[in-house]
């Protein structure tokens, strides 16, 4: 049974269905499922975040960066330093005192929702100032460049100890984040993206991506289109350090260092560059793997035999995965597709109508 074309009106319905679903589901996971398989799904919804953002810079747009570990830092310190109680501020900045205003107030916990989008606000205003210049280059060039503004950031937060307390770190953030929290976010992030990707701006932006001199022919306004995805996409990765520091309570340089660049770097390959629905359903299962995959950093014992742990096993696991990718599946698990709603209801009823 073939599935024409859905309407505007219908489709708006199965995503409002969709979303219902999603809520239901969140519902019955803070019911029923432990704290650790909770956790494990916060993350997984903060990486869907991260990882849709960046693939529509390096995916849809085609343009190879290295630099979301650092818009996640910025919007990662900035809801750190915002919803901070002021008694915790005083305790934490004992070696040199947090400058001022952020010394003077703290977000209340209804204000939370405003300190993240202040955080992607910030990170897309980063964004912004690094594009102006970096987007001009292409290739390696830009990825260079995009690197060295990650390593910068990560110097930064190590060196202005009265904003980001140096190498210490920032302890005690409250744990405000929640599957409510990522699970919407997630929802949002994906929503906006893709309905961005099938705009007139999205199909500029694949044009982009497949031949710059051909784009700019038609008459796209290259270095435009890339900055306003550029930004968009820093925006969402602050909003996604903002949700990450709230979930695990610290913030310090080392948890946004290139190593967080490379986990999404391997979500997006996986997925499929340019594949929203790739992105998605690779960084729940990239998620749940690091979990899993504790026990090949475990030490083990086989009879008399014991055999030590090896601490960044599962990086290296990983490697290897994304290394047989590109040998035997270039264009990763969904290459450029996407899951539509027509596939999902051509699927349920060529289904029904068999049975």
């Amino acid at each position: 049974m073939m599935v024409g074309k859905i309407s505007a009106r219908c489709r708006l319905f199965l995503t409002v269905l969709l979303f219902g679903l999603l809520m239901l589901g969140v519902a019955l996971a803070e019911k029923h499922l432990n704290a650790y398989l909770v956790r494990i799904l916060n993350t997984a919804c903060i990486y869907v975040v991260a990882a849709v953002a960046y693939n529509l810079v390096n995916g849809v747009t085609g343009q190879f960066s290295l630099g979301p570990n650092a818009f996640m830092a910025i919007g990662g310190y900035t809801v750190a330093l915002l919803m901070l109680p002021l008694a915790q501020k005083k305790e934490v900045y004992f070696l040199q005192p947090l400058i001022w205003p952020l010394n003077a107030f703290s977000f209340p916990p209804s204000l939370f929702i405003a300190a993240l989008f202040l955080g992607g606000l910030f990170a897309a205003l980063f964004a912004l100032l690094i594009g102006i210049p970096t987007l001009r280059l292409r290739g390696d060039y830009l990825a260079i460049a995009t690197f060295g503004f990650g390593e910068i950031v990560i110097v930064l937060a190590n060196n202005l100890i009265p904003i980001t307390n140096g190498a210490l770190g920032i302890k005690g953030i409250p744990e405000y984040t929640n599957l409510w929290w990522t699970a919407n976010w997630a929802f949002w992030t994906v929503f906006v993206v893709k309905n961005l990707v099938n705009s007139s701006f999205g199909r500029a932006l694949k044009a982009i991506r497949e031949n710059e001199i051909a784009a700019e022919a038609m008459g796209v306004n290259l270095f435009r289109h890339k900055l306003l995805a550029f930004v968009l996409s820093g925006f969402f990765a602050g909003v996604a350090g903002g949700l990450f520091v709230t979930l695990i309570s610290t913030v310090s340089p080392t948890l946004f260092t290139f190593s967080m660049t490379f986990n999404l770097l391997i979500i997006i390959v996986l997925g499929g560059l340019g594949s929203i629905t790739g992105s998605t359903i690779t960084a729940v299962l990239f998620a749940f793997l690091q979990e899993v995959l504790r026990e090949v950093e475990a030490p083990h014992t086989i009879g008399s035999w014991t055999f030590p742990g090896i601490p960044g096993m599962r990086m290296v696991v990983f490697s290897v995965i994304l290394v047989a990718l590109m040998i035997f599946y270039r264009r990763g698990l969904f290459g450029q597709r996407e899951l539509s709603f027509e596939d999902v209801l051509h699927l349920f009823l060529g289904r029904k109508a068999r049975a």
